[in-house]
This record gives C-alpha cells, structure tokens and sequence, in this order.
C-alpha cells in the first residue's frame, strides 16, 4: 500500500542532511513524498561571491527544487516564514519562524497535512538537533498540526549522539575541519541512543543523498571556510556510504526496542 510521507524541515538543505535517503527510499519504493520548509534560508551563511549574486532566499527556493528533484519529492512547498538565524545571531528579521504563533503555524502545515491526507510527518527532535532558534520550532509546530490534522505516525529526525560524539573525537582534529565540530559542542545535541526507534537503511540512496547536498551550492562554504556540506562531499563515495548510509529517528508513542527499525512507515503497517 502505498503511503504520503510529509517532511517538514526549517530551511533549505536541511532535508539533505538529516531525512534525504530516507525520502528517497521512500519515494523509490513507490510512496508519495511531500517536502515542506518553513523558511526560504534567507539568514543562511553564504560566500560574499554567492550573496552578490543577488537574493539569498530566491537562489535558496531553487536549489530546495533541485534536491527534491534528486530525491523524488512529488511537491515541494514553502510555508513563508522569515529566516530567524542562529541562537547566537538573530537575524531581526518581521516574522521570523522562531517568533511565530506556534498555533498559527501550526494550522497552516495541518492544512497542508490534511490536504495530502498525510500518514506520516518528520520533524526534529525537541532540542532541534543542535539547537537552532528555527529548528526547535520546527518540533513545535509540527507536533501539533499532526495533533490537529490527525496525522498517525510522527518522526523526530534525529542522529545517534554516541555515535555523532564518535566521530567528531575521530576527525576534528584534522586540517580543514572546522573549529565548531569539537566534540563538546554537541555533547547535548540530538538524540540519546536509549530514545531512538528507527534506523533506516538508506546506502542505496546514497547517490541521491549526495547529489541532494550538491543541489545547496550556496550553503557550501562562506567567506570564513568550508562549511559542513562542503565536507561531507569531499569524502570518497564509498566513505560517505558508510558514513552516512543510515538516519534516525524517535517515533512519537513507540516505545524503543532493540533491533530498531527500518521501515518509517512500519508503525501504520503494525496497525493494519
């Protein structure tokens, strides 16, 4: 039976890093894929040569339409919102995500929820990975439009902490890595692995996750180094199998159980 996934992200090149084998294992085996992002990422970090180029926001929207080309993404919708920027530099900007209406959002993604007749949404976890002002609006806003248009299966996409805390000791320390992949950074971001539901499957997707990050030109350095996507490009194809041929997530209502499991829509199938 084919089923309507709904992933629900703050900005573009989000959807890259944390859900995109996931969605394209899911498109792949014949689902509808539904790509939602709050905010065009117009507070995004960007090279001084790409920001000339003219409107952040504008060239951001297109190369989100290149990814979920990439990915299989049946429609890709923009919610509107402003850039909020980082914990540490707000952007300011009127009606900024972090600072909207949490039930207001809300509604408007339940719209869209119900509209698809949605049978599961991703969102982040509570903390919004590492923290970031829009991401953790991102969980509030969707858990409660699930709430209001009834959705069944919720996801937090998330990544194992133990593991994330593993390589970052194993890498941060050589030449090119950015200062802010310490390990302490991120000693409370994500998800504790006793949390964690899901981990899905996804080194046959690998090439369509790849090319998904390629789609975010704009997002891969600034004036100041190389950003994160920049790096995980630059590993050897079958290195980034590896490395990122897995995404977790906490399944709200699912109590954890060891195997985790690999299919996201596995709780709609157990009601069956």
């Amino acid at each position: 039976m084919p089923y309507t996934m709904v992933s629900f992200h703050a900005h573009p090149d989000d959807e890259a890093l944390l859900t995109a084998g996931t969605l394209a294992r899911a498109a792949a085996e014949g689902h509808r894929v539904v790509l939602v992002v709050a905010t065009a990422g117009g507070a995004g970090l960007a090279s001084s040569a790409v920001l000339a180029e003219g409107p952040l926001a504008r060239r951001r929207l297109a190369e989100l339409d290149a990814s979920a080309a990439a990915l299989g993404c049946a429609r890709v919708e923009c919610l509107g919102y402003e850039d909020s920027g980082m914990a540490d530099a707000r952007s300011g900007a009127d009606g900024s995500f972090a600072d909207a209406d949490v039930r207001e959002a809300a509604q408007r993604l339940a719209a869209l929820l119900e509209q698809e007749r949605a049978d599961v949404l991703t969102v982040y976890d509570p903390a919004g990975g590492y923290g970031h002002p829009d991401h953790v609006q991102v969980h509030r806003v969707g858990t409660l439009a699930a709430e209001l248009a009834g959705t069944p299966v919720v996801l937090e996409a998330t990544v194992d902490r133990r593991l994330l805390q593993r390589a970052l000791r194993a890498v941060h320390w050589l030449p090119g890595v950015p200062a802010d992949f310490h390990p302490a950074r991120f000693a409370g971001a994500f998800a504790d692995p006793e949390r964690i539901t899901h981990r899905v499957d996804v080194r046959r997707f690998a090439g369509a996750k790849r090319a998904a990050m390629a789609a975010h030109a704009s997002q891969a350095g600034a004036d100041t180094g190389r950003r994160t996507l920049a790096i995980l490009q630059k590993l050897p194809r079958p290195l980034f199998r590896v490395l990122m041929g897995r995404e977790w997530f906490v399944q709200h209502g699912r109590t954890p159980a060891r195997p985790l499991v690999d299919d996201v829509f596995a709780g709609l199938r157990d009601d069956r």
